[in-house]
């Protein structure tokens, strides 16, 4: 979860580090720290907190070298504290290390090297791994790596500096991300790839197991004790594009940018005039689609509600029984593979832990798997057997907004083309969804040119301490994310229901300070929901209603109304997330929260 930035060259490494960490912040924003090796030693800054005051320390205490490594860090063990803050180092500071993952066996680890006289400082695992690299060591960095992670149980992206090889940055991996960014007359490392992008488009995505030493001139990368070569990918991603330009917020930003990100991720995938549609990445054949008796659907957090309307989408276009899974949950509770079974995973960063472990679950077992994934090169992108890539660009805000939209164009995609493979729609049908699905990215981009009195109905609610949303059908799921969203920014207890069974326990909640958000566009069950919601209106809740252009009954029954524009019921899900991530996010704005960095969160869950 965590943020490393590594650099060694011919420049001040401390500022690229720092700049790095400012574009990895989101991966963990409650300490940070640099270490910069120089002169036959190394020095070391680190701060509780935010990455401002590790400025502030940086402009008191200045760091000079070429070489260094840095951490931006999301507290697992040990509170987030000056002492518990990366990098790390042994008592005589000879190696110094960052670290993003979790040592399983720490305890034990650090034990037995108490035991051996070695001294520990913070309530961290990572010291653990830094004095038993120091343990291992005789002169050879990248050979005391090599024999510590044998002995080391669980994750890890290490990377480390010793004092007596200033000439080099070794790094390891095992599940958790580490990206080398390759320069002339420098090199860099990182967790993500924003951080490198100003630096250099060319990269390597090092793989589990793997151990790297990166020097200036060049790199070599160790695998189960043979030297191996890693493709070097070039990233087509603009620089700028993780910048806020001119926004308040990059969640506000990437609110924006949604009709653009879905326009590009469904771009050269469908062609509505042939009436076609393309998934050339993936290598699933037509025969095997054809067979397809069951799907299992494993992602995590926002990306579980992408999948639980996958589930609606397979079973209704492709009359394929489906199953949306908790990825966390997924390996634990047996699932029941077969030769005509597809495992779908779904993460914005490839590198969710539990999503990982749920595919390997699904690979164990010989079940062909498919990534729908952000990330280029990520780990889930690489391990599974097809991968269909959305085209979002860096999501930056903590909160998911463009790259759940991005997630549910490509489940649009995917669901039609199975459909078109397995003839369970019929023509004409299909030829209404390709166009509806066409038309999305332009209705998007038609709601939120005229949303600014979402921010004048979040204004009025945001003294509130509770909210329900209700939705039903293909919309639960969309009710689901948006008291996600609220919760999440904003601090303020939510919870998504069916709103069929609002009246089966929520009900005993509701009076005059619960207010309700209804989703409620245009569908086969509108009547039915609207009768739910009479039901919350009698017991005195205020109705915010998000319904279809020209719904003029919902305005007798609710209190306030965001409309979206008109589309079939399938595809309402993408446009009605919209009011709920800008409800969430003006909220968040008139308490005063930090809305891209909102406590106790990190973008990239790469710890189980």
């Amino acid at each position: 979860m965590c943020g490393i930035v590594g650099y060694i060259g011919g420049k001040n490494a401390s500022q690229i580090i720092f700049e790095g960490l400012t574009l990895l912040e989101y991966r963990g924003y409650d300490s940070a720290g640099i270490a910069i090796s120089a002169e036959g030693k190394i020095d070391i800054r680190r701060s509780a907190g935010k990455l401002a005051n590790l400025s502030s320390l940086l402009g008191k205490k200045p760091l000079l070298g070429n070489t260094g490594i840095g951490h931006t860090r999301w507290a697992t063990h040990g509170k987030p504290s000056e002492e518990n803050a990366h990098p790390h180092s042994d008592a005589e500071e000879t190696i110094v290390l960052v670290h993003n993952g979790i040592i399983e066996n720490y305890a034990d680890i650090k034990r037995q090297l108490i035991k051996e006289g070695y001294s520990f400082k913070s309530e961290t695992d990572t010291e653990a791994a830094v004095n038993l690299i120091k343990k291992h060591y005789r002169g050879n960095l990248f050979e005391a790596v090599q024999t510590a992670i044998k002995e080391i149980r669980g994750s890890y992206a290490f990377a480390i500096l010793s004092k007596d090889e200033p000439d080099k940055i070794v790094c390891a991996r095992k599940d958790a991300p580490l990206i080398i960014g390759i320069g002339e007359g420098e090199n860099f490392i990182a967790s993500d790839i924003p951080a490198l992008l100003s630096h250099s488009k060319k990269m390597i995505f090092l793989e589990d197991g793997d151990i790297a030493e990166i020097k200036i001139d060049g790199v070599k990368i160790e695998n189960s004790g043979s030297f191996v070569e890693r493709e070097i990918k070039t990233i087509h991603w603009d620089a700028v594009s993780a910048q806020k330009n001119g926004y308040k917020h990059f969640m506000l930003k990437e609110i924006f940018e949604q009709p653009r990100a879905i326009e590009d991720t469904i771009r050269g995938r469908i062609d509505i005039e042939k009436n076609e549609v393309y998934i050339d990445e993936c290598s699933l054949s037509a025969d095997f689609i054809k067979n397809i008796s069951h799907i299992y659907i494993a992602a995590c957090g926002t990306a579980y509600y992408s999948a639980l309307i996958a589930k609606f989408l397979f079973e209704n276009f492709c009359r394929i029984p489906t199953d949306a899974d908790i990825a966390s949950e997924f390996r634990y509770r047996n699932p029941i593979f077969n030769g005509n079974t597809l495992s779908i995973f779904i993460s914005q960063s490839g590198e969710t832990a539990d999503t990982l472990a749920a595919l390997k679950t699904a690979k164990a077992a010989n079940c062909p798997s498919l990534a729908v994934c952000n990330a280029v090169g990520s780990t889930i992108s690489r391990q599974s057997d097809n991968v269909f890539y959305t085209h979002c660009g860096p999501e930056i805000g903590v909160a998911s907004t463009k790259a759940f939209t991005g997630q549910l164009a490509a489940l649009y995609i995917l669901s039609l083309y199975f459909a078109s493979k397995r003839k369970t729609l019929p023509q004409e049908k299909f030829s209404q969804y390709l166009k509806e699905l066409w038309s999305i990215p332009l209705k998007m981009g038609e709601f939120l040119k005229k949303s600014d009195g979402i921010a004048k109905i979040a204004k009025t609610f945001s003294n509130k301490r509770d909210f329900l949303y209700l939705g039903r059908h293909i919309n639960y799921p969309i009710a689901l994310e948006g008291a996600l969203k609220l919760k999440e920014i904003s601090y303020i207890h939510a919870e998504g229901y069916p709103a069929g069974e609002m009246k089966h326990g929520p009900i005993a909640l509701i009076d005059e300070n619960m207010p309700i958000v209804a989703i409620m566009p245009n569908s086969f069950i509108y009547e039915k929901t609207l009768s739910n919601i009479e039901e919350a209106k009698a017991r005195g809740a205020q109705i915010i209603a998000v319904v279809s252009e020209g719904g003029s009954l919902v305005k007798e029954k609710t209190d306030y109304q965001i409309f979206i524009p008109q589309t079939d019921e399938f595809f309402s899900p993408i446009l009605s997330v919209l009011p709920l991530q800008l409800l969430a996010y003006h909220i968040s704005v008139a308490l005063g929260c930090d809305v891209d960095q909102p406590r106790n969160l990190a973008k990239s869950v790469t710890v189980e």
